[in-house]
Order: structure tokens, then sequence, then C-alpha cells
């Protein structure tokens, strides 16, 4: 079988055909398979702007195309471009199914690099294949602005909002995912976490698809509480589930330290001293030896221990089927936790008093929602910027999560290589 015959099976277009494949020896010593390209007897060129059959004008110079390496060598594509005389737009340059712009890159090439890097990093990518870490990016930048063009918005009932600190100074990043069951992605990236930052959001959303929202789960930042209660009027906001967990174990850690200082201080023994993660732990997580540790530290009569037992009773709270019966234990372990000396718990209690309408909200929708499905995507994105060592701008990690986590739809081709 010979290589244009195989050509013409994957990647064959209309009005132009593979000529002839020969060895060529590059000034570095390496060896490539060079393809000739020319256009089909009678076939006319086509305008770059309007893609209309337009009468030739001129030939320019020879020009290089990289394809999708076969067995190892490198594919170089070669065809000699018409320029046409267009009744519309005048000389212009033919256009190319194979190639956009001033690319090096066959477009089928651009996808499967786009596939590769969601696997790999950018600069190994370009390493394996023998191209830049720019055309790298340009093929991830191609995939990435067709897929944002052409996915679907509709049916999109329930958000989650979150950010992700991604470089030094407090610079954040705000990201939106759909988190229906049906479909879970990443729908927007905005730089920094303001009001700004997610109002861009529900702006390119649009106001129909705002009002077709049934709930949104976020954390309390108040910008994103003040945004949402203003863009998506019709939809029920969620305190996640996770994030209120978290001023339960940060409020635990906190009392952990102040009592170990306090011992320390008294001259008694450190017995809470590698105490912090069975205290913080669930006990179906925690290991032998952190059960044994807390086993002995449940002997003594600490404060941080009174902390655990008030966090665990508090895990009571999710498992209620009525908002009725949510609310009034909501209300009973707020007054026993207030009545109490542990100020690190007594901050949580008055947390959790203050937003009491929208925690109680959780209940209000069937399936429970909760940003557990953003908190994993956020470990993605973190898990991308570490495996690239960071990004210096923000239009690269931009492009990259919205490759790896958007979920988005690939350009057309005539045969998926990977």
């Amino acid at each position: 079988m010979h290589l244009e015959t195989l050509l013409n099976a994957c990647h064959k277009f209309t009005g132009f055909v593979y000529a002839k494949a020969r060895w060529k020896v590059l000034k570095n010593g390496e060896r490539i398979i060079a393809v000739q390209i020319r256009p089909r007897k009678k076939s006319k060129a086509r305008c770059v702007l309007c893609q209309k059959p337009a009468p030739g004008y001129d030939r320019l110079k020879p020009r290089k195309f990289w394809f999708i390496p076969l067995w190892g060598f490198r594919v170089m594509f070669v065809y000699v471009r018409r320029r046409v005389t267009c009744s519309e737009h005048g000389i212009q340059v033919e256009w190319l199914p194979w190639a956009e712009g001033k690319s090096p890159l066959v477009n089928a090439f651009k996808i499967y690099l786009a596939q590769w890097v969601k696997h790999l990093p950018v600069q190994t990518v370009a390493m394996l294949f023998h191209v830049t870490w720019q055309n790298v990016f340009a093929a991830v930048k191609y995939v990435v602005d067709y897929g944002l063009q052409h996915r679907c918005l509709d049916n999109i009932h329930s958000i989650g909002v979150d950010e992700i600190h991604y470089r030094a100074g407090y610079k954040f990043l705000t990201l939106v995912y759909q988190i229906d069951a049906s479909c879970r992605r990443l729908l927007y990236v905005g730089q920094d976490r303001t009001v700004k930052s997610l109002l861009r959001f529900f702006r390119r959303f649009g106001k129909e698809r705002n009002q077709r929202l049934k709930a949104v789960s976020c954390d309390m930042w108040k910008p994103y509480l003040k945004v949402i209660a203003k863009k998506a009027v019709n939809a029920i906001i969620i305190l996640d589930r996770f994030h209120i967990m978290k001023y339960f174990n940060e409020a635990i850690d906190n009392m952990r330290r102040q009592e170990a200082r306090q011992l320390a201080k008294d001259g008694h023994e450190e017995i809470l001293k590698h105490s912090r993660w069975c205290l913080l732990k669930n006990k179906k997580n925690q290991t032998a030896s952190q059960l044994a540790k807390l086993k002995d530290l449940v002997k003594y009569n600490l404060k941080v221990v009174k902390c655990r037992l008030l966090r665990e009773a508090f895990n009571k709270f999710w498992h209620y089927q009525s908002v009725t019966w949510a609310k009034k234990f909501l209300q009973q372990w707020t007054t026993r936790v207030m009545r109490s000396r542990l100020e690190p718990m007594k901050k949580v209690a008055r947390m959790l008093r203050a937003h009491e309408d929208l925690i109680l909200n959780w209940f209000c929708v069937n399936p429970r929602l909760s940003n557990g499905v953003a908190e994993g995507f956020n470990n993605k994105a973190k898990l991308i910027m570490r495996k690239s060592y960071g990004f210096k701008q923000f239009q690269t990690i931009e492009i990259m999560l919205y490759h790896i986590l958007g979920n988005l739809p690939l350009p057309p081709l005539t045969h998926r290589f990977l």
C-alpha cells in the first residue's frame, strides 16, 4: 500500500490530491517524509474570505505544513498556494481546508496535540512531537475557541460557584461549573473573585438562561451571594456543605493549638502532640494509630475533644428530611454552643445563625446538591497548574482549564487519529 493511498483514506479533501511522497533530509540530519499536494485538474481555487470559487491570479512560493508523525517519522505537506481574483474581495490567497492562517500545523495535527495535552504538560508534548511550546499552545487555543463557540448551554439547571488561588499575592480565579447529574463541566473562568468577575459570567450566560437556573451552590463569600441573588432570581441559593464543615474543622484546629500552648505553659504533658488528624478526620477515614490516639484523648477533659463532639453532633443535621425539624435542630445546637465557653465553636454558631435561611435551602432541592463536584474540579485545576509549574498569564491558564475541564466539542475531522 502506498502512503498516498493511506492519506487519501484518512485525510482527503475535495479539489486536492496527494501527488508524491518522498524522503527528505533536513540540515540537522533528520529524515522526514515530504508529501507533495497539488490541486485536482479543472478544480477552481476558493477565496480565503468568502470560500467562493474564483479565477486564478498567480502562484506563491511552496509552503510547508506539519502533519501527524507516521512510524516515528515527521510528515510534512508541501503545497504551492494559488492566489485568486475574487469578485467581492479582490486579489486574495486561496482557502485551504487542512490549515488556517499562517499556522505551520495541519488542523488535524493541532487536534492531535491538543488531545495529548489532556494527559501531559505542554512542554512535554512539544518535546515528544518536535514542535515548539507556542505551537502546542496555539493548537489548544484553536480547539478551545471552536469548542466555546459550538458548545451547548441549554438545559443547565444547577451551577456551582467557587474560587481557587492560582498565583502568589492573593491572586484568585472565579470558577463556575455545571453540577447537574446529567452533565458536569466547567462553564466559566474569571480573573479575581470580585462582583465584576462573576457578573461577566451571568452576562455571557444570557438573561433567559439565568432565569431557568433552579439552584446555585456556593460558599459564603459576600460578593458571590450578592451577584447570584441579583441575577439568578428564580434559583435557590445553597450554601455548600463542604465549606460549612470546613469552618468546623478550622475551629477544632484553632482550639487544639490554643490548648496545646496552654498545656505547655502550665508544664503539663504534651498529650496533644501529633493529634491534629485524629481530631479532624471522620472515624471511618482514620488509621488504627489515629483511632488509638483519639481513644486516649477522650479520657481527658479537653476543650478540643468537646469541640469534636459538637461537630459529630451537628452531622445529624444533614440527615433530616424535613426543613422544619432541621431548623429546630439547628436552633437547639447553636443555643447549646453559645452557652459553652468554647469561643472558636461559638464563632461557628454565630455564622450559622447569620446564614440560617441559606443553609436550610439545602433541604429544598431534591436530590441534594453540594459543591463537592466543584471541589473535585478545583483539585484537577490545581493539578493542571502543578504539572506545568504554574502559568504566567491568565489567558494561558484560562484556555488550559477550558480544554481539560470544559468537556468542549472538537472541530470536525476526516478521521479520528487518537
